[in-house]
């Protein structure tokens, strides 16, 4: 397959612009939206965010190299480049993608899911690497610019693409589909999660199963077996429906078979006649593994090879990442949290083999009117866990006033884990296993470095330990 490239043409067709004005011999190197981090040759996108308008930095883009711009207004001086008017950056800067992906020969692997996707979407990866050249998301750019942006990315070469695809308001798994056209569409799971937009379960549900309704011609379909309407509603989408989990709504090829589960509670477990040994904590993690496995399958990689990378997937920062300070371990998951998250994360701080458990549980954001129902209903499932000690802070707290445990040796309540610290430091012996929960905007890593004044020790703590 020849190369992909850029030219005057291309970028009309995919924009919707008049292709009989293109000019022969116009190329371009690539596509950014950076006027900091532009290379000469590219085609320059002028993004409108919250805090920013990049059309207030097309001179400085065409400075810096850029041949053309994508502008939506006119733009502040004589920049001397040509320009390309649309109504919508953003939905250009999708375009584009769109078009880039119809010159892709690889597979495209779509995936989404209110918990697990960045792990999942790191293990189809690392299962795909064995046998293909694999282009996928970096970090977590799953939003409307980072997806595009990676398709836009892909090299020719690539054999298999892999997308995450993440949502906070109703249509945007709609748009990221339309735009990637995925062969294989992954949702992990859906539960009560960004619902102050998405409004309740059903619309979470509805919004996740826009991928499979999104797919390319002859696509298929892989999802978890929790909850179980997922399964139900994928079936009555799709013709190709693989599921993985535990239960008994798993395809008896993708349970997990033979299970052994270490100090940590990384699990190891047979998979077509081969041994997963993983080194992600959790039943959760059994569960992405096997959605990864079983896109390999769809993609006709042998199992041998597939299995080989597992085991190098780790924890990503801040993703329930294992640090030891001193002799504590502290399971550091709080990028994100909603309720199907938080209840992962309890099930792997009761699965740790220590003397204590300890639960430092922060507020759950952007659940809307359901907010207080979901605290009380996650603070009496933590509660109800073998779990010695929950220090319930923000809407937590608020959750154990209404429960009337306030005041009770197992629950600790502030309005800040910066206000619970020292009440829990005076609590904790130094051997503990320590779950920090909490969603981004609350910082809650911010814990880390006074537990390693208070329980760290020469050489130990430094560095980061990930399961």
């Amino acid at each position: 397959m020849s190369a992909f490239t850029w030219t005057d043409a291309g970028v009309r067709t995919a924009l919707g612009l008049r292709v009989d004005l293109a000019r022969d011999g116009v190329e371009y190197e690539g596509v950014s939206t950076d006027s900091r981090t532009i290379r000469k040759g590219e085609l320059y996108v002028a993004l409108v965010g919250d805090r920013f308008d990049g059309h207030d930095f097309v001179a400085e883009a065409f400075a810096s190299g850029a041949r053309a711009a994508v502008v939506s207004r006119a733009v502040p001086g004589d920049t001397g480049g040509r320009l390309y008017p649309v109504e919508d950056t953003l939905l250009a800067l999708g375009a584009l993608a769109r078009y880039r992906r119809d010159y892709l020969a690889a597979p495209v692997v779509g995936i989404t899911g209110s918990a697990g996707k960045t792990t999942t979407k790191d293990l189809t990866r690392a299962a795909l690497a064995g046998a293909r050249r694999v282009h996928a998301t970096a970090g977590n750019l799953n939003n409307q610019v980072g997806m595009p942006l990676t398709l836009l990315a892909a090299p020719d070469d690539a054999e298999a693409v892999v997308l995450e695809m993440g949502t906070n308001e109703p249509g945007e798994i709609a748009a990221l589909a339309a735009v990637a056209r995925p062969d294989v569409g992954v949702v992990t799971t859906v539960g009560e999660a960004h619902l102050e937009q998405l409004g309740s379960l059903e619309g979470v549900l509805e919004e996740k199963l826009d991928l499979l309704r999104g797919l390319a011609q002859g696509g298929r379909c892989v999802v978890g077996d929790e909850p179980d309407v997922l399964v139900r509603k994928a079936r009555s989408l799709c013709g190709h429906v693989r599921v993985a989990g535990w239960s008994e709504r798993a395809d008896e090829d993708l349970r997990p078979d033979t299970v052994e589960v270490d100090h940590w509670g990384n699990h190891t477990f047979r998979w077509r006649g081969r041994t997963v040994a993983l080194s992600l904590p959790g039943r959760h993690a059994v569960t992405n593994a096997l959605l990864a496995l079983a896109v390999s399958d769809l993609l006709g990689i042998a199992p041998r090879a597939a299995v080989a990378g597992l085991s190098g997937v780790t924890s990503g920062p801040l993703r329930g990442e294992l640090r030891r300070i001193g002799d504590l371990a502290v399971v550091v998951d709080c990028y994100n949290a909603n309720p199907p998250s938080v209840r992962v994360a309890l099930e792997l701080l009761e699965g740790q083999q220590a003397s204590r458990r300890v639960a430092v549980l922060g507020t759950m954001l952007e659940l809307g009117d359901a907010s207080a129902r979901l605290h009380r209903q996650m603070l009496s499932e933590a509660l109800e866990r073998d779990v010695d000690l929950v220090v319930a802070t923000g809407a937590f707290a608020e959750a154990a006033s209404s429960l009337g445990v306030l005041g009770t040796s197992r629950v600790l309540t502030a309005a800040t884990w910066q206000e619970a610290y020292p009440a829990l430091r005076e609590r904790l012996g130094g051997s503990e296993v320590v779950l920090l929960k909490a969603s981004r905007g609350v910082a809650m890593e911010g814990i880390l470095p006074l537990l390693e004044a208070d329980f760290g020790d020469a050489g130990a703590g430094d560095a980061p330990e990930e399961a």
